[in-house]
Parts: structure tokens; C-alpha cells; sequence
């Protein structure tokens, strides 16, 4: 009888610590669904749980750094996720899951709009595919960071950007 309870009290607690880990990966209750608190920057978000998420596979220039278009790409973020806005956090499994700053990272989803690919549409951020990893919507990133590039658009237009998609997008102002 008591190697049951002890099993039984084991199995409560491994469910209890998965559970538990479960909503601290997506940012709050629910399949990977979450609620802005406010934007950091152009490329992340402050969870209502009070988790930071960076937008993978992509770069907006540094908020506060004197870089050229990194109050737009705030902008940006801001009117594409604004503070109570419900948003779905998508995982790649191909992809870091954590940065070194303790930031989850992810696909946004506000409704059926990808926001990093939106965001680099815009011109906003560009790809940014860290150590060389492309992940789920690579392709999407790369095709649309080359259509925004080729238009001028956002950051293209605005600022000398100094662009390799493997590191971090610098743009000085013209």
C-alpha cells in the first residue's frame, strides 16, 4: 500500500512540474497563447506572464543605440502587437528555444498574420538567420527581406544598412 501512494504522490508531481513548465514555455494558459504587455523594442515583446519574447529569425536595429529606424521598427511591432493584444507563440523545433538573455524565441501570430514575416515586409527588421540556422519560414523571410530591399521599403529606404543575414543588421542614418 505505501509503494502506491508513493507512486501515485511521484506521478502527481511529474505531472504537476510538466504542467508548470508547459505554461512557462508559451507565456501564459492555453497551446501556446499569450498576452503583450508592451514592446521592448522592434523585435520583442513583454508577456503579461512577465516572459520576453524575441522574434526569431529576424533583426530590427537597437532601440536606444543610435541606430537609424529602431524607433519605426518599435513603431512597427507596436501597431502590429500592442499591449493586450492576444497573441499565439509558435516554436521551431529546428531553432533555439531560449536565447542567452533568457528570451523564448518565436513566431508571433496575431490572428492569421505571421508578424516577424510582416515585420520584414515592412521593412521593419530584416532576416536573420543566427549561426546559419534557417528555420520553418526561412524562405518567407528571405523573399520578403529581398522585395522590401528592392523597394526601399522601411529600413532599405531610410538608412545605409550594413546587411548579412548570419548577424545583426547595423543601419546608419544617411
Amino acid at each position: 500500500m505505501k509503494r502506491r501512494l508513493f507512486v501515485a504522490v511521484i506521478a502527481g508531481l511529474a505531472l504537476t512540474a510538466a504542467a508548470c513548465s508547459a505554461e512557462h514555455e508559451t507565456g501564459a494558459a492555453g497551446a501556446g497563447e499569450a498576452v503583450v504587455d508592451h514592446v521592448a523594442d522592434g523585435d520583442t515583446l513583454e508577456l503579461e506572464s512577465g516572459d520576453r519574447v524575441r522574434l526569431v529569425q529576424i533583426d530590427a536595429t537597437e532601440l536606444g543605440e543610435g541606430e537609424c529606424y529602431s524607433e519605426e521598427a518599435t513603431g512597427a511591432l507596436e501597431e502590429l502587437a500592442p499591449p493586450g493584444t492576444r497573441v499565439r507563440l509558435e516554436a521551431d523545433p529546428s531553432l533555439d528555444q531560449v536565447d542567452q538573455y533568457g528570451r523564448l524565441l518565436r513566431y508571433v501570430h496575431v490572428g492569421d498574420r505571421n508578424v516577424n514575416l510582416e515585420l520584414v515586409r515592412r521593412g521593419a527588421a530584416a532576416p536573420y538567420f543566427f549561426h546559419g540556422d534557417h528555420g520553418r519560414y526561412a524562405s518567407e523571410l528571405e523573399n520578403a527581406g529581398k522585395a522590401a530591399r528592392d523597394a526601399g521599403r522601411g529600413i532599405w529606404g531610410a538608412c545605409r544598412v550594413a546587411w548579412n543575414p548570419e548577424r545583426s543588421a547595423t543601419a546608419l542614418y544617411r
